[in-house]
């Protein structure tokens, strides 16, 4: 089954059943704070944010990069305890790579100029 098939058209939908697991099963008994709730539903709106760029092929770069924001937002939302500067740099890091990959995938709309051979002030 392809994911088109899983998602449709629907990803408001999957994004509020998400929801609605996490808060039945923090009435139920999982120990998680509300700020705790708000981020894993961030995380699992950036994970679909992904999952449409890479179907659509358009803007799955920015779509990682909000991802990591996410993933670190959870990670610091659970405990992780790093200061404001090791964050930024890590999200630093994961833009710049996300970045170094984006490059390879883009083609320029207009072919490059043809290389011209240049002698004094003459070309030949």
């Amino acid at each position: 089954m392809s994911a088109v098939k899983v998602f449709g058209r629907e990803p408001a939908a999957w994004l509020s059943l998400v929801a609605v697991a996490v808060k039945l099963a923090a009435a139920f008994g999982l120990d998680v704070t509300a700020d705790q709730q708000a981020t894993i539903n961030a995380v699992a709106a950036a994970v679909m944010g992904v999952l449409i760029a890479a179907l659509v092929h358009d803007g799955i770069g920015a779509a990682l990069i909000g991802f990591a924001q996410a993933a670190l937002a959870l990670a610091v939302g659970f405990g992780l305890d790093w200061s404001a500067e090791r964050q930024a740099v890590v999200l630093a890091a994961a833009t710049v790579v996300v970045g170094m990959w984006d490059r390879t995938q883009v083609t320029a709309p207009v072919p490059a100029p043809p290389a011209r051979l240049v002698v004094g002030n003459r070309d030949i």
